[in-house]
């Protein structure tokens, strides 16, 4: 199951964002800033709270969000915040945050962090793509948004069938599937009540397909058991084959072509940027920087010819 399968490498993804993220007041730090929030972690003495936390979502990249708000991706998320803490408060102890190289580090970063605030503010307030574009680019390529038959469906997945059976009974009981995926399932769609969006035949594993084929609209399974576990599954809907409406491709259109719109704006920024600039290119020297170990070549020195392309290995079926 596509949705499911990338659970584990967005967890472990999930950890390595937290880990090598950016946490201030910690010890070695020049400056300590005000905690804001509860506390929700306590490291040898130095805290970690409810602010501190929301921080750290909310630079998580968009597709680490969801999964970080399934009380199991929190979990992940504050272990690793304690780790990096650790990290943190041992390498002051062993004197690295005070290290030249430290320091030339911080300094690189500073120059890097302060050149994408200054493009992201100018291609944010250059880059404006209406409904207009948008609503033109589906209508001139509608035969991209067609589709077969798909169903739309929600699930709560839990590891055991004892878990399963149990959520089971609380559904039937009257409780919403809605809440009870968020509070159980430990998939990365519990955040979304557990909703799986639109899909048709072959995108999930067979069990799971197979049961969700069985289901009218608005009725719960029974426990299915896969290979990720044992899934709580409801059909939200039906469609036949067609063209995929605007409204639900409208953000997939402008993830599309926003890219050329950006690069058209970040042309336009080196273009002025460098008009008002006097700049003086040395070319020698930037010709003595090719080669190995930046020396330059010999005199009269050609290239090497390029190798030939490897034949590109036939596609398994």
């Amino acid at each position: 199951m596509k949705a499911i399968a990338s659970a584990k490498i967005i967890t472990a993804a999930l950890c390595i964002t937290a880990l090598f993220g950016c946490q201030k007041g910690t010890p070695g730090s020049t400056t300590e800033t005000k905690k804001e929030g509860q506390v929700v972690a306590e490291v040898n003495g130095s805290t970690i709270t409810t602010g501190d936390f929301s921080k750290e979502l909310k630079n998580l990249p968009e597709y680490l969000k969801s999964m970080a708000e399934t009380p199991q991706g929190r979990k992940e998320m504050l272990d690793t915040m304690v780790i990096r803490e650790l990290i943190l408060q041992q390498a002051a102890k062993d004197g690295l945050d005070k290290s030249p190289e430290v320091a030339q580090k911080l300094e690189d970063l500073k120059k890097r962090l302060i050149v994408e605030a200054f493009l992201k503010k100018r291609v944010e307030t250059d880059t404006k793509v209406g409904d207009d574009d948008l609503k033109k680019f589906y209508e001139q390529n509608k035969d991209k948004f067609k589709t077969g038959e798909q169903v739309r469906a929600s699930h709560i997945l839990v590891k055991t069938e004892k878990e399963a059976k149990d959520v089971l009974a609380q559904i039937k009981a009257g409780g919403k599937f809605e809440e009870l995926a968020r509070k159980y399932s430990v998939d990365a769609s519990a955040a979304q009540g557990g909703d799986l969006g639109w899909f048709g035949k072959g995108s999930m594993v067979p069990a799971f397909e197979k049961a969700v084929l069985t289901l009218k609209d608005g009725q719960v399974s029974d426990v299915v058991k896969s290979d990720f576990g044992y899934h709580i599954i409801k059909l939200t809907g039906k469609r036949p084959a067609g063209v995929r409406p605007f409204e639900e491709v409208k953000d997939q259109i402008k993830a599309a072509i926003m890219p050329t719109k950006q690069q058209e704006v970040f042309q336009k920024i080196k273009d002025e940027l460098k008009k008002g600039a006097k700049i003086n290119i040395k070319e020698d020297v930037l010709s003595s920087m090719g080669g190995a170990k930046g020396e330059s070549k010999p005199a009269g020195a050609t290239a090497a010819p390029a190798a030939p392309a490897a034949p590109v290995a036939p596609e398994k079926k």
